[in-house]
């Protein structure tokens, strides 16, 4: 049933590429703080860069609990299920970072995603995550269901802020600058957006 991998290739690798969506929890290390668990999709926001790292585009949005965590204790699990095909669940705990506008690291980093255009969506980090633990489990409860399209909502909407309005709208959100637990979230103002 479960097999642990020791690295992400091959088939895992393919299955992880495959998947319209994906999951990414964390946790604060305060025993009372909120446990976040998120939703990620868009096709193409996602790459595995090498046999024991992913990572993925962190798009403008309502709060920053993901950030605030990793930024606090790095531990992140990130989960892919098979809703189409073989049943299937895979998770990679480990440890993430998110890599800012301004790290060094940016310009190569956005490279490995060459088939979205991070422009329209706001996009503030790359959440990168180096895997600990590679797992993958039966997925039999998980249902079939089928993937039409990517919304287009979210690029609609953050397609008409520049550096200066997108820093604006994070500054009035009021869990993006501070967690919902007080932890420190997304640096603002934004760093413009460098060239790539």
């Amino acid at each position: 049933m479960g097999k642990t991998h020791e690295r992400i290739d091959g088939r895992l690798r393919e299955f992880i590429e495959a998947q319209p969506m994906f999951f990414v929890a964390t946790a604060p290390l305060s025993g009372d703080g909120t446990v976040n668990l998120s939703p990620k999709g868009l096709r193409g926001c996602l790459a595995v860069l090498d046999a024991h790292t992913v990572a993925y585009l962190d798009f403008a949005g309502s709060n920053a609990e993901t950030i605030a965590h990793l930024r606090e204790n790095g531990r992140v699990t990130l989960m892919w299920c098979a809703f189409a095909g073989p049943p299937n669940i895979v998770r990679v705990h480990g440890r993430g970072e998110p890599v800012f506008r301004d790290d060094p690291r940016w310009p190569d980093l956005l490279r490995h995603f060459p088939d979205i255009d991070p422009g329209p969506h706001g996009l503030r980090a790359v959440i990168v995550v180096r895997a600990e633990l590679i797992r993958d489990t039966c997925g039999y409860a998980v249902p079939l269901m089928s993937y039409d399209t990517d919304r287009d909502l979210h690029g609609r909407r953050f397609a008409r802020e520049d550096d200066a309005s997108l820093s604006a709208y994070f500054a009035g959100k009021e869990h993006v600058a501070t967690s919902i637990d007080g932890l420190p979230g997304l640096p603002l103002p934004l760093p413009p957006t460098p060239a790539v």
